[in-house]
C-alpha cells in the first residue's frame, strides 16, 4: 500500500485520509487549505485505497450504482492503516470523502485510536449502517459530519436516503454524547470534495486543540 505523508510530520496530531490513487495529486491543495482555516500544526498520511468499493466497504453489499459491488475489504484496510499509527506519543484523526468518509465514521467503532473522524459527505446510505449505529456505541472526541444540499435529490432509490440518515445518525450521536456536527454544503455529491474534506480536519483541529 503506498503511504504518502505530508504536512508537519513532527506535530502532535496526524491526519489520516483513505484516497484513491488520482487523489494523492490534490492533497496538496487540501493540506494548505486545512492550514487556512486553523492555526493548529498536523501531519497527514494519505493511504492510497486500491479498489474504493471492495477496500472501504464494513461489508459486503450488491451494486447500488452500475454493476460494482461492495467487497467489504474495510478490516483488512483497518488493520494495515492502524500499523501506521502505532506511535502512542501521536493523536490520530481520521476522515476521507463519500465512501472513504463511511469507513472513517466505521472505524470509531472499530477502535480507540482516532480521537476523532471527519467524515465529509460520507456514503451513509451504504446498507444496514445507520442499523449498525443504532447498534454499536463509536469511540473517540469528536464526529465531523457533512453532506451537500442536493445529495438527497437523486433518482437512485438507495443513495437518495443519505439525507435521512445521516440526519438519524447525526441525531443518535448527540444523543450517546458525542460532540458532533453536521453541517450542509452548497451543491452535489462532486462539488468542491477537497474543500468540503479541508473543512471537517479544521473543524476537528480546531475544536480539540
Amino acid at each position: 500500500m503506498i503511504v504518502e505523508r505530508f504536512g508537519n510530520m513532527d506535530a502532535s496530531v496526524i491526519l489520516v485520509q483513505p484516497v484513491e490513487k488520482y487523489g494523492l495529486k490534490t492533497m496538496e491543495d487540501e493540506i494548505t487549505k486545512i492550514r487556512s482555516m486553523t492555526k493548529t500544526e498536523f501531519g497527514m498520511m494519505a493511504f492510497c485505497v486500491e479498489d474504493w468499493n471492495r477496500d472501504l466497504s464494513p461489508w459486503e453489499a450488491p451494486p447500488v450504482f452500475g454493476k460494482e459491488g461492495f467487497g467489504g475489504h474495510a478490516p483488512l484496510l483497518l488493520e494495515k492503516i492502524l500499523v501506521q499509527c502505532a506511535d502512542e506519543s501521536k493523536t490520530y484523526y481520521i476522515g476521507g470523502y463519500s465512501l472513504a468518509g463511511l469507513f472513517a465514521l466505521w472505524s470509531s467503532y472499530q477502535t480507540d485510536r482516532f480521537a476523532a473522524v471527519a467524515a465529509a459527505s460520507p456514503s451513509v446510505w451504504f446498507p444496514g449502517f445507520y442499523e449498525y449505529m443504532k447498534n454499536n456505541q463509536p469511540h473517540g472526541e469528536a464526529v465531523y459530519l457533512s453532506l451537500g444540499d442536493r445529495e438527497e435529490k437523486t433518482k437512485n432509490q438507495v443513495m437518495a436516503t443519505v439525507g435521512d440518515r445521516i440526519r438519524e445518525g447525526h441525531a443518535l450521536l448527540s444523543e450517546q454524547g458525542m460532540d458532533t456536527i453536521l453541517e450542509w454544503n452548497e451543491g452535489n455529491h462532486f462539488k468542491d470534495t477537497e474543500v468540503r474534506t479541508a473543512k471537517g480536519f479544521a473543524w476537528l483541529l480546531n475544536r480539540l486543540n
